[in-house]
């Protein structure tokens, strides 16, 4: 008696004709992906360039600095200061330069067709970023060493300006840009609100903190870039009012943004 090859012999049935079953094919290594996001954020020459020109600033700047800062100033721990503030200013915009591509270059529909799932497109995209600026960092450090050697200063550095000034802040910028980037997903206008956010945002609350001692103890609560500030001048741990504060201020304007963002970025129709 023959053998039914649809019936209940346990022999798969063919596939039809003109029918691509991908079912068996294997994810993309989620390595790969990552591989492939450091990639495209250093192929195009707008990101070469602007890498090499965030490297190249922090290069003059401290430079600069170590000719002309007074004697005493010219420490690794106040250089290297000098070279993480340069870096956090401009690294956010090179996370919301990689996070926007997909949008502002109509690249969409080519990334989410080769990885479906775009919550592995984001993952990889964030920890491109992370990679991205840890090596940034590195060379960041590298510059501020080089400083210190012009400047003739010694090479103390405290554990805290290390953490607090220059891995915490840089950290927080990159959460930053991505939250931003995620939010608005267009290149310009996510660079504009990033530096209206860190330029005029902390000017008018430092104004008007000037002008209203109520708003002056407010501020803390309701503006990150101020609560920051204020970490970073406070000496030691963080006491607890601080910490509550950066607390309250970073859900405001980092938590909400980046968990609307990525919301936003999960369900957006590519174009």
């Amino acid at each position: 008696m023959s053998t039914d090859m649809t019936g209940t012999s346990g022999t798969t049935a063919p596939t039809p004709t003109g029918v691509l079953d991908v079912s068996g094919t294997p994810a993309v290594p989620f390595t790969r992906l990552v591989s492939v996001e450091l990639r495209k954020a250093l192929d195009t020459r707008a990101g070469r360039w602007f890498t090499a020109a965030i490297v190249a600033l922090c290069l003059v700047v401290v430079v600069i600095y170590a000719f002309a800062a007074p004697e005493g100033s010219t420490d690794f721990g106040d250089v290297v200061g000098v070279s993480g503030a340069v870096l956090g200013y401009f690294l956010p915009v090179l996370l919301i330069l990689m996070v926007t591509s997909e949008w502002s270059q109509r690249t969409g529909l080519t990334t989410f067709t080769l990885e479906p799932h775009r919550g592995r497109v984001v993952g990889a995209k964030f920890v491109a970023g992370l990679i991205l600026g840890a090596a940034l960092i590195a060379v960041a450090a590298l510059v501020a060493a080089l400083g210190t050697l012009i400047g003739g200063g010694d090479w103390s550095l405290t554990a805290e300006l290390l953490v607090k000034g220059f891995l915490v802040a840089n950290l927080i910028g990159i959460l930053t840009g991505f939250a931003i980037g995620m939010l608005l997903m267009n290149s310009a206008a996510a660079i504009v609100t990033y530096f209206i956010y860190t330029l005029v945002l902390p000017l008018a609350v430092g104004i008007l903190s000037a002008f209203q001692e109520w708003f002056a103890d407010l501020a803390p609560w309701i503006e990150f870039n101020t609560a920051q500030q204020l970490m970073f001048v406070d000496e030691g741990a963080p006491s607890g009012e601080l910490l509550a504060q950066l607390l309250v201020s970073g859900t405001i304007w980092l938590v909400v943004p980046f968990v609307i963002g990525l919301l936003r970025l999960l369900r957006a129709e590519p174009k």
